[in-house]
C-alpha cells in the first residue's frame, strides 16, 4: 500500500506521486480515474480493485509548476552523489559553498556543491583560486521538469517513462 503511484491532471500532465492508499481512495471517491495498472489486484470483503501504477484526476487541477527546494538531498542528486572536487562516490558527503558564505556567499544552486569531507576540509573556508582546488562541473540549477522531480521513481516504475516525457 505504500507503492508510488504517478498522479495525472486531467490533460495528462504529471503533477504529484503519492502512495497506493490515497491513490485507492481517489479512485473509489471517483475522483480520479485508472490509466494504467501494472501491480495486480486488492482484494476488500466485497470486491476487487485493481492496485495503480498512474491514475488521472477526473477535474483539471490549477497549480504552480513545481519547483525544487535546495536540501541536500537534491544536490546530492544533482551532482551525481559524487564529491565534485575529486570525483569519489562516498557515502559521508557534505555541502561545500564554492564562494564561503563569510566571504559574500550565498545558499543558493549555483554556489553549492557536494564534497567528500576530505576535499571540503582541503579547500576550507577560502575561494577555490585561493586554495588551488578545481569544479569537476559547474553548478548549475537542475531543471524543473516533470521527468526530473519525478525521475527518482523511474527505477522501480518504467511504465511512467511516457507520461514523463512530454513535460
Amino acid at each position: 500500500m505504500q507503492a508510488p503511484v504517478l498522479v495525472l491532471n486531467a490533460n495528462f500532465e504529471p503533477i504529484n506521486v503519492c502512495d497506493t492508499r490515497r491513490a485507492l481512495g481517489l479512485l473509489l471517491s471517483e475522483k480520479a480515474a485508472l490509466v494504467l495498472n501494472g501491480r495486480g489486484e486488492v482484494r476488500t470483503v466485497s470486491r476487487t480493485v485493481p492496485r495503480p501504477s498512474v491514475i488521472r484526476l477526473q477535474k483539471m487541477v490549477s497549480r504552480p509548476r513545481p519547483q525544487l527546494k535546495l536540501t541536500r538531498r537534491e544536490i546530492f542528486r544533482r551532482d551525481g552523489f559524487a564529491c565534485q572536487y575529486c570525483g569519489k562516490h562516498t557515502p559521508n558527503l557534505t555541502i561545500d559553498h564554492v564562494i564561503p558564505r563569510h566571504l559574500g556567499g550565498q545558499h543558493v544552486w549555483r554556489n553549492v556543491v557536494a564534497a567528500c569531507p576530505a576535499c571540503n576540509h582541503r579547500k576550507g573556508g577560502r575561494r577555490l583560486e585561493d586554495s588551488g582546488m578545481s569544479l569537476l562541473h559547474a553548478p548549475v540549477e537542475p531543471p524543473s521538469s516533470a521527468h526530473y522531480i519525478f525521475g527518482r521513481h523511474l527505477i522501480e516504475n518504467r511504465e511512467w517513462e511516457d507520461f514523463l516525457a512530454g513535460w
